[in-house]
This record gives C-alpha cells, sequence and structure tokens, in this order.
C-alpha cells in the first residue's frame, strides 16, 4: 500500500474527519510504531507501520465496499440496539466485511440507505457544507394539486422548530387515490425527521415515506431488504459531488467484484427474533408515479 498522510488514512479508517485527526494528532494521541506523532505533515505505510489512536489499533479494510441497501420499515439505521431491535446489518450476508451506515433512515421509513466502510467518503457526504440530494416518495393523508398552498409553502421552505427554516425543496405531485397523494421531495439538508416536520408545519400528515434515491443511486432492480454493489463510477460520482477524487482503493478488487456479483443475486436477507417474533420485510411502497420503470 502506498504512503500517505497519517490524517488522511485516519479518515480513510473511519476514525474521524481529518479535521478531527489532525486535532487528534496535535494532542498527541496518535502513535505511529509506538512514538507520539505530533507533525501532521507526517507519512505513513498503512501496510506496514503500526498506527494507534488514543491507544486503539487502527486497521485500514482490506478492500473498501460500498453498498446501496433498500431498507425495509422496522429496522434501525445503527450498528447496534440495545432493546434487540433488526439493524440494517441484518440484512447483509455473513462473512461481509464490517460497513456502516452513512446517515439516517427513521426506523418507520424505508429506502436507500448507503453503506459502506470508507470513512473518507462517510464524513465528506455528512458534512454540512457538502449538500447530497436525496429524493423521497412521501405518501400524505390528503388530495393535494401542484398549486396547492401548503406546497407552495414547502417549496420556499418551512419553520419546522423554533428558528429552524428549512431549505426551499422540490415537491412534485405524483398519483392520487381517493383520500390520499403521492408526493416527489428532492432535498438536499439531512435534519431529523425533517420531511415528515415539513408536512406537519404545513398541515399534511404523513402515513408513508420511502427514499427512491441518494444523488445519482436509485432503488431500480433492488427488491426491499435486498442490496447491490456500488461499481467504481458510481463511487467516482459521489466523490465528484463533494469535490474529491476517490481513493485508489476505492477500484474493485477481485474479491470485492465477486462479492458485487453475488450481491446482484439478492441474496436472501437474515431474520431476527423480536419480542417473540421474527423481523418481518414491510412491503414495497408504490412508485411516486404509480409506474416502475424499467433499465
Amino acid at each position: 500500500m502506498a504512503e500517505m498522510r497519517i490524517q488522511k488514512f485516519l479518515s480513510q479508517a473511519g476514525v474521524s474527519s481529518r479535521r478531527h485527526a489532525e486535532e487528534l494528532i496535535a494532542a498527541g494521541k496518535v502513535k505511529v510504531n509506538n512514538k507520539v506523532v505530533t507533525e501532521l505533515g507526517t507519512k505513513i505505510d498503512p501496510s506496514k507501520d503500526k498506527i494507534e489512536v488514543e491507544g486503539r489499533i487502527v486497521d485500514a479494510p482490506a478492500d473498501l465496499v460500498y453498498l446501496l441497501v433498500n431498507k425495509p420499515q422496522g429496522y434501525i439505521t445503527t450498528l447496534d440496539d440495545p432493546e434487540g431491535r433488526p439493524i440494517i446489518t441484518d440484512l447483509l450476508p455473513e462473512g461481509m466485511p464490517r460497513v456502516w451506515p452513512v446517515g439516517r433512515l427513521d426506523w418507520d421509513s424505508d429506502g436507500a440507505v448507503l453503506m459502506t466502510n470508507d470513512g473518507e467518503l462517510t464524513n465528506l457526504l455528512t458534512h454540512p457544507s457538502h449538500e447530497i440530494e436525496k429524493t423521497y416518495g412521501v405518501k400524505v393523508m390528503a388530495i393535494v394539486e401542484e398549486e396547492d398552498p401548503a406546497l407552495i409553502k414547502l417549496r420556499q421552505g418551512v419553520e419546522i422548530e423554533e428558528g429552524i427554516v428549512t431549505a426551499p425543496a422540490v415537491v412534485k405531485v405524483g398519483r392520487s387515490t381517493e383520500k390520499n397523494t403521492w408526493l416527489e421531495f428532492r432535498i438536499k439538508e439531512g435534519r431529523n425527521r425533517q420531511i415528515r416536520k415539513m408536512c406537519e408545519a404545513v398541515g399534511l400528515r404523513v402515513s408513508r415515506l420511502r427514499r427512491v434515491a441518494i444523488g445519482p443511486l436509485t432503488l431500480a432492480g433492488v427488491p426491499s431488504g435486498h442490496f447491490r454493489a456500488l461499481d467504481f463510477e458510481e463511487v467516482r460520482s459521489l466523490y465528484n459531488a463533494v469535490g474529491e477524487r476517490p481513493p485508489e482503493a476505492a477500484e474493485a478488487s477481485k474479491r470485492a467484484k465477486k462479492r458485487e456479483e453475488k450481491s446482484r443475486k439478492y441474496g436472501k436477507p437474515k431474520a431476527r427474533k423480536v419480542g417473540g417474533r421474527s423481523g418481518a420485510t414491510k412491503k414495497e411502497a408504490p412508485p411516486v408515479t404509480g409506474r416502475t420503470k424499467k433499465k
């Protein structure tokens, strides 16, 4: 493995952002080969050097893994839940390298979640200065038209908490039933339960919320409860969206390519018992337009 600056290594390993890594180095909390390092430009070779942060050894992942998971309702986007509820990694096969979710998706929402072991990309995508557009299908319990006053307010930005006003959103009307309407939301912010709060602020009640895309990544061909591996061009597009270049390690290795081929077969997700019952996969929400486009 090629030499790199130590703060970049710590970021790629998922320890922290590069800026926070620099703070750890300056504070004398980082060791290379048992010696404290305080110089920010220090270069290391992850394949040869021993790196420690606050007494913990940090290893670089053997392969960088990038997955797009179609999370069902009822799954928590964390790596552990003290209440024993289903977590998103339950949907991945045994033997998968350790990965984590980038950002969050509420337990009662379903749809696209990006998972990876690329710490640098995680920090870039979740940093407030980098706004990646996300697309949602939102079912509201009302009949609304394109020029409905509620939608006009959402497009302008609404106050969801005292002093917190959302950025303007792209909101389009999809198909309707006798009592409900599907809306397409496109936003770049990622506040906690933001879309539900936005709808509540204009008098709309959400009965279903589904994330259908993260930037250029869509759920086309990925059933609920399953996943697919990203190809290198998709990884590159995510890095390009935040103004950075992907690391060389993002080029799919032979093992990563084999995983990708297997992932395209959509292995059955694992079941996990919760309160005496097995975690069930929820039914897929209808698309916003009412049609599934073939690609």
